[in-house]
């Protein structure tokens, strides 16, 4: 029978064609379109004073007007879909989670712009995580150490493994690189008086960027590479196999983003002088993101703050009552600091380190994105004037050992 007779939605657009034709033609209203059809007037129109709708046309000014999609049914009750969406997604999530999602252990931490999952074992973890996901919001999901083999990722046990490798090595505080042996790095890393000095004597913050990455993570260590796979969070969104993974599954001739895995390796800021600097400057995700704290290391030396100096520091930021309660746990054991920012923040946050660039008597090149650029650590000071001048609140995460951070492609941070 001719398609317009049958009522499947037209699969093709030769179906789509004709199916809208037919029913155009019998002047019915069923071809979801929502505007009167555009008819040519004038001599050729005859005593009816219009032809035939130009068919084509109107089905693409139809389909690109209301977004039609080929297999939705036709007949849109707008006002009912509407009235059926929640009015406050993020008000309807935490009022309902308690109730729907009783059986998983979790809570709402940074003024509940975060997803707090504290049980990594629980398989209907990905349920909760999917509202919260829908929403563009960051995930926290602890204790993922006691998943792994914790011996191979000891530094004694990378460094005795692969410190006769190359790496590019990145001074934090001038962004200086340097390709040197890993050994190197490694031997400084919980011991501060086998670090590098600068000109002035000062201990250097060093981070060893990327490496190994992707592909090479995997050939160089395999053993790693598969400890770290078994022991991801919420496998279903970020497996390379999870079935809600989307980037692994897109087809051989899309350009996929770089899906890692990569170790990012650096010294803490806590055996520096300077604590105004951080070891990530505040930069973008193309890419959905898990991070996974899975080694802190004690630096020993001279200048060291103790770990009561440390734990100190880290109360004078603007905590979550929760993590200020963490912190007192004498078996968690912090590492990272993270500032977190939504997207949508992203252009007011551009124009404040543009205005501070100029204040500090910065060059200000219309081709400069400090973003993009990666050239800014948001202190403390400037992270109270953004708030203050440009609305913008931080969002403040601690990183304990076996934490999961994972951040939705767009939104900004530092660590």
């Amino acid at each position: 029978p001719p398609a317009s007779q049958t009522n499947e939605q037209g699969s093709t657009l030769r179906d789509l064609l004709t199916t809208t034709a037919g029913k155009l033609r019998l002047g019915s209203t069923d071809a979801g379109i929502a505007f009167a059809p555009v008819y040519s007037t004038g001599a050729a129109s005859g005593k009816s004073g219009r032809t035939m709708p130009n068919i084509l046309d109107d089905i693409i000014a139809s389909v690109v007007e209301n977004k039609i999609p080929p297999n939705r049914a036709p007949k849109i009750n707008v006002k009912s879909e509407i009235k059926d969406e929640p009015k406050d997604d993020k008000k309807c999530i935490q009022d309902d989670c308690s109730k729907r999602y009783s059986d998983i252990q979790y809570s709402w931490i940074c003024d509940k712009h975060v997803l707090w999952l504290r049980d990594h074992k629980n398989s209907n973890n990905w349920k909760l995580f999917k509202e919260c996901w829908k929403q563009g919001r960051p995930v926290l999901v602890s204790g993922m150490h006691k998943k792994m083999n914790f011996s191979l990722w000891k530094a004694e046990s990378i460094s005795l493994d692969f410190g006769n490798q190359q790496a590019d090595i990145l001074n934090c505080k001038d962004s200086i690189i340097s390709n040197t042996n890993v050994k190197e790095f490694w031997d400084g890393f919980e011991d501060v008086s086998k670090r590098q000095k600068v000109k002035n004597g000062e201990t250097a913050l060093l981070k060893l960027k990327d490496w190994p990455s992707g592909e090479d993570f995997k050939a160089m260590m395999p053993a790693r590479y598969e400890d770290l796979l078994k022991s991801l969070p919420l496998p279903e969104y970020c497996s390379p196999e999870g079935k809600l993974n989307l980037a692994s599954h897109l087809p051989g001739f899309f350009v996929r983003p770089d899906l890692g895995p990569r170790l990012c390796s650096a010294y803490g800021v806590a055996a520096t002088k300077d604590h105004d600097i951080g070891t990530t400057n505040l930069h973008i995700e193309v890419s959905d993101v898990v991070n996974i704290l899975v080694y802190v290391g004690i630096a020993k030396g001279n200048g060291v703050l103790s770990k009561s100096g440390v734990l100190k520091k880290l109360e004078e930021e603007d905590l979550d009552d929760l993590l200020r309660k963490r912190l007192k746990d004498s078996s968690e054991l912090p590492g990272a600091l993270w500032h977190i920012y939504a997207g949508k923040d992203a252009d007011k946050i551009r124009e404040f380190l543009q205005k501070i660039a100029k204040e500090q008597g910065l060059e200000v090149l219309p081709e400069h994105d400090p973003i993009r650029d990666q050239s800014w650590y948001v202190n403390k000071k400037l992270r109270q004037r953004l708030f203050e001048e440009y609305g913008v609140k931080t969002c403040t995460v601690i990183q304990f050992l076996g934490d999961a951070i994972i951040l939705p492609a767009g939104a900004l941070h530092q660590v």
